[in-house]
């Protein structure tokens, strides 16, 4: 074990987290944590680092367990350092050893004593048993593969967005490579490549993950095992999120048929004990079924809590066929181009989603279409559009001396204040609540808030950007529910790939300066974007570089037509180019034939150097050979498939 916890209770104030809760971290594992909005899964890793103390119960921990947390408090911390140097701060070891190598090689310099000499030496061995000479290329690696680029690596930490640093902050954690990781939501931070560069980084990763995620695919691809966090209780379950899923079903509805079973047979002896305890002779009888009921260990009914959102978006008008339309649009920074002379188009019933990796523009396109972001081009509304903008810096936005209530005022949604109450009731925040200060909400209710406001607002379409940040899965879940049902257009950035996957039916990419579009679902996208790949792969598999190039056909693959007569053609360029391969293949055949002929002579091994040069000759013929061979063989396939 490396850590973990053992009958452990504890409480934030009058409320308990956990209750007689045990827990214990094996080396590999790989943990997702998981529980409701305001469950507490943040609090109970703070209990695990120690942050926390427990009311009762011990936390257990290895004496020379290494511990990495990655946590939204980070971001408190600033330095002018480049982010290279931040990362490298997990070499302290190493860092060390290279100032002590460098004092040393001064004083060498003015004095060749040998003990001096021996601990220069001594010290530049423990350097590379540390790995000291690869630290750079590793810590510029793993920046790389969170989404950094080369440009950036030197730039000051400071300069970054809070997203950004915890990057920074996250590849020091990475390089740290401390036994146990534990990890809260490190996907909100990330775009869809680096969450992907991630998830193969951590399945190879030495030491033991704990995860608290909202990402189903992110859980499903990473974990071998679920600590649910449910009723103060934590539910454990070895498998990913779909096993958990199942499993989960499958006890609950366990549990309900011995909750019925049991009440069942409570039922049969309340009735035999109010039948018989007057009669004389059954009256001992009775008092043994009444002592057995007493004794009996009651199953608990079955009654899943969990925050259930009422989200349910009305369309007060209904719009044109065309939502919005963005013509010859030119978008850039001083560092990077986002579009170029771009052109796209929104139609009534689109969801699209937009995706590509970060610093791509996503959020920039988002604020274009909803008129918050100048750009070179025109945009243009369709008739009767009514807009609604969700986005990430709305949540710093609230205003956080406003109490809920205020601030759906402020809204103008011209609703009273009985319907705004009852509205908040929808998203949990039930009588009192909507009186709490906007600055005492969690990120989970803030985001509760946002949403309310977007809902209020009866709009045709809506511009969300990252509405799963900070939801738990469940109110994903009925998000992505009510989406579906939601009779506006939408356009969405995120890197829930569930998410994307239960909403969108168009996809949008940005990519070298425009917007392509795909229509059809993420899975679609997913699987058209693999097969695109796998062609290019087999592709670069042909190209075969020869150092003494032969004419040989170009293999085409022949277009599939419609048309009969350009099928025909297709036929005859086929029959061309085998019989074109035929004819070469037999010149090769011919010329093989004639160097094995000499080989054969026994004369030719009386002059090494002739030998040697014939040698050469028989092996850059046969691979020309081979290759020919190939091409025969793949067009002659070919032919048999068009004349069948």
């Amino acid at each position: 074990m490396l850590i973990g916890l053992q009958n452990v209770t504890f409480e934030f104030g009058a409320r308990a987290i956990v209750e007689e809760a045990t827990w214990h971290i094996h080396p590999g594992e790989r943990i997702g944590l998981i529980g409701y909005n305001g469950t507490g899964k943040s609090t109970l890793l703070k209990v695990l680092v120690g942050e926390y103390l427990p009311s009762k119960g011990t936390v257990e921990k290895g004496r020379d367990t290494t511990i990495g947390y990655l946590h939204q408090d980070l971001l408190s911390f600033d330095t002018n350092d480049s982010i290279t140097e931040v990362a490298m701060g997990a070499f302290e070891k190493v860092k060390q050893l290279e100032k002590e190598i460098e004092a040393l090689g001064k004083e060498l310099e003015n004095n060749s004593d040998e003990a001096l000499l021996l601990e220069y030496s001594n010290k530049l061995h423990d350097l590379e048993v540390l790995g000291g000479y690869t630290i750079h290329h590793k810590t510029e690696e793993v920046l790389q593969g969170l989404g950094f680029n080369n440009t950036d690596l030197q730039r000051p930490y400071k300069e970054f967005s809070g997203g950004w640093r915890m990057r920074v902050l996250l590849a020091k954690m990475i390089l740290q490579q401390p036994d146990v990781l534990l990890l809260d939501e490190p996907t909100n931070h990330l775009d869809l490549p680096s969450i992907e560069w991630l998830e193969k980084y951590l399945q190879h990763y030495q030491g033991s993950v704990v995860i608290v995620s909202h990402d189903k695919f992110f859980l499903n691809r990473m974990v071998n095992k679920i600590v649910e966090l449910y009723q103060q209780q934590l539910h454990i379950y070895n498998g990913n999120y779909a096993f958990y899923e199942e499993e989960k079903a499958i006890r609950v509805e366990l549990q309900q048929k011995a909750y019925e079973n049991q009440q069942d047979y409570i039922r049969q002896q309340e009735r035999f004990i109010e039948r018989f305890r007057a009669k004389a002779t059954k009256a001992a009888a009775a008092q043994s079924a009444m002592k057995r009921l007493d004794k009996l260990e009651r199953i608990e009914q079955v009654e899943i809590e969990r925050p259930n959102i009422k989200i349910n978006f009305q369309v007060d008008k209904q719009p044109g066929k065309i939502i919005c339309e963005l013509k010859h649009v030119t978008k850039e920074f001083p560092t990077v181009k986002i579009l170029d002379n771009a052109h796209a188009e929104i139609d009534r019933g689109d969801k699209i989603a937009l995706i590509g990796a970060n610093g791509k523009g996503k959020s920039t396109v988002l604020r274009m279409i909803a008129g918050t972001e100048p750009f070179e081009g025109s945009r243009n509304w369709g008739h009767n559009v009514e807009e609604s903008f969700y986005a990430q810096h709305q949540l710093e936005s609230l205003n956080l001396n406003n109490t809920i209530l205020d601030e759906m005022k402020e809204c103008g949604s011209n609703k009273t204040e009985l319907e705004l109450r009852s509205l908040l009731g929808c998203f949990l925040f039930s009588g009192d609540d909507a009186d709490k200060k906007i600055k005492v909400l969690s990120g989970g209710e803030k985001a509760r808030v946002a949403l309310a406001k977007v809902i209020v607002s009866k709009s045709n379409f809506l511009l969300l950007d990252e509405p799963t940040n900070h939801l738990d899965m469940h109110s994903v879940e009925l998000l992505a529910d009510a989406l579906n049902k939601y009779e506006g257009s939408l356009i969405l950035v995120s890197h829930d790939r569930y998410f994307i996957s239960r909403t969108a039916n168009k996809i949008w990419e940005i990519s070298e300066g425009k917007v392509k579009e795909f229509k059809g679902t993420y899975a679609e996208w997913v699987e058209w974007n693999e097969r695109m790949s796998k062609q290019k792969e087999i592709k670069a598999e042909k190209t075969v570089i020869s150092k003494e190039p032969v004419a040989l056909p170009n293999i085409e693959q022949p277009a599939k037509q419609k048309d009969n007569r350009n099928k025909n053609n297709d036929h005859e360029k086929l029959k061309k180019q085998f019989q074109k391969a035929e004819q070469e293949l037999a010149k090769l055949t011919e010329k093989k034939q004639e160097v094995e002929n000499k080989l054969a002579h026994p004369d030719i091994y009386k002059d090494v150097q002739q030998f040697q040069q014939l040698e050469k000759e028989y092996t850059a013929i046969t691979e020309k050979y081979n290759l020919a061979n190939n091409v025969y063989e793949g067009l002659f396939e070919k032919m048999m498939e068009a004349e069948s």
